[in-house]
């Protein structure tokens, strides 16, 4: 992670001590917490990892319309930051921050989502490229190129990429979502379906696998380049303006290229249902 955490110590220069002195004192501030429920030690802790929040705000904002104010998706995190703090469990052994960045881009779609910011129009595109893609990737058992997904659309490669360009912010689905409508009497399974229940068990432990499987295969189809981009945004954690200056293109043109990965993985998803509906 690039973003740098407040000391709960106080500012200055930082020595392997103090990092041992804070890391030591983080800890009781989590047991101390989490005995007593006490507000003021919350809020500390909610200063302390406030960077957190900051971070995931300017990646989320990414392709966002200008009248989406970074400050708007900043206080919604806020309020994820707060339900991570309330209900991180330290004991369990898990790394806060991780668990923590969850909750607070959580956050922020469902503010995101609670002002419907994206045009109709905008989610059709968006569902003829997913569409289109599925189809192609079906016949020819590979990820199709720009030039064939723009002429299974009927439209020029700038067109494509101008429409890429425009549904970069789509990705952000409402778990009422409708994915798939079937079966023998016409359940419809939304995105809220697929997400996993906190319980473990082995069809849970089944299902993970599985889906790794089905990622790991989509993510094998794509491009160098595609794959080059999916690694330096969600592993590396680069801006899409950083790994536009690694690849040597424009941040729209990254825009671009992380969207239609990200179609090619909705459209793998998206037939794994089906198939198994």
């Amino acid at each position: 992670m690039r973003c740098t955490r407040r000391r709960i110590l106080g500012p200055g220069r930082r020595t392997g001590a103090d990092v041992n002195d804070e890391g030591a004192e983080l800890e009781r501030l989590w047991a101390d917490y989490k005995a007593s429920a006490n507000v003021e030690l919350r809020d500390r802790l909610i200063v302390h990892y406030s960077p957190l929040v900051k971070y995931v705000a300017g990646r989320v904002a990414v392709g966002l319309p200008q009248n989406v104010e970074q400050a708007d998706l900043v206080s919604n995190g806020i309020f994820g930051l707060i339900d991570a703090i309330e209900k991180f469990e330290p004991e369990r052994g898990y790394k806060f921050e991780t668990y923590a960045m969850s909750r607070i881009k959580g956050a922020i779609l469902d503010g995101l989502r609670s002002i419907d910011w994206v045009p109709r129009s905008v989610r059709m595109k968006a569902r003829a490229i997913e569409q289109a893609y599925t189809k192609l990737e079906s016949a020819q058992r590979r990820s199709p190129s720009d030039a064939e997904l723009a002429a299974e659309l009927g439209v020029t490669e700038t067109q494509l990429q101008s429409t890429l360009g425009q549904i970069s912010f789509v990705g952000l689905a409402a778990l009422d979502e409708i994915l798939l409508v079937g079966g023998d009497r016409g359940e419809s399974l939304t995105l809220g379906d697929t997400v996993a229940d906190d319980s473990d068990g082995p069809m849970a432990a089944y299902e993970v696998e599985e889906m790794r499987h089905i990622l790991a295969d989509a993510i094998n189809r794509m491009s160098e380049r595609e794959k080059l981009v999916l690694s330096l945004y969600y592993y590396e954690g680069l801006t899409l303006n950083e790994i536009g200056q690694v690849i040597g293109v424009t941040e729209s043109r990254v825009c671009q290229i992380h969207t239609k990965a990200v179609i090619h993985l909705r459209s793998k998803l998206g037939a794994a249902d089906r198939e198994s509906a």
